[in-house]
């Protein structure tokens, strides 16, 4: 989502909040859940849960190891829902072309660094850079060309944007701001 004016341009960034996520700590926990009371009955030698008899499964190796398997999907599991907790990634571009400022800000993980905000004046700016790998694993990502040769990161990696939506907005950007546009 973005706002844009005559003299701003704000982008608003979604972090880790996002349906594909919920759906995959909700997966991952329910899975490691039945793998870890699986290996659980199989050491009791009762059934926790009804539909899956486990005193057909001995506990070493096989319940030992279901025991594990639950133990690392809950560590897992716990992780991904810190992150949408934290909603981790998320933040805004803004580009101010009346103060002459661009300010990029995102949320990290709890500490120190949490808050990660970058400043640059828009006459640093080089150019918009499109960075387009194809294949199996298809990534298009918008980025800042600076001065300094550094290139920063303005869309999520794992945004999929098709190819005419990164042109769109590279296009708008680069015309919002006056610099050219790069293609890697």
């Amino acid at each position: 989502m973005s706002c844009r004016s005559e003299h701003i341009w704000l982008e608003l960034i979604t972090g880790s909040r996002k349906f594909s996520n919920f759906c995959w700590a909700l997966i991952i926990f329910l899975g490691s859940l039945g793998f870890l009371l699986v290996g659980i009955s199989s050491y009791l030698g009762r059934n926790l849960i009804a539909f899956v008899p486990s005193q057909q499964i001995v506990f070493f190796p096989q319940g030992l190891v279901m025991s594990f398997y639950g133990i690392a999907g809950l560590f897992i599991s716990y992780y991904l829902w810190c992150t949408i907790c934290w909603n981790v990634g998320s933040g805004y571009n803004r580009f101010d072309r009346k103060e002459g400022l661009m300010c990029i800000f995102r949320w990290g993980f709890p500490g120190k660094n949490r808050r990660i905000f970058l400043r640059f004046f828009l006459k640093d700016i080089q150019s918009v850079r499109i960075e387009v790998k194809e294949g199996l694993y298809a990534r298009r990502v918008l980025y800042m060309g600076i001065r300094s040769g550094e290139a920063i990161p303005l869309t999520p990696t794992d945004e999929n944007l098709t190819s005419r939506e990164i042109e769109q907005k590279a296009a708008e950007l680069a015309y919002f701001l006056r610099v050219p546009i790069e293609v890697f």
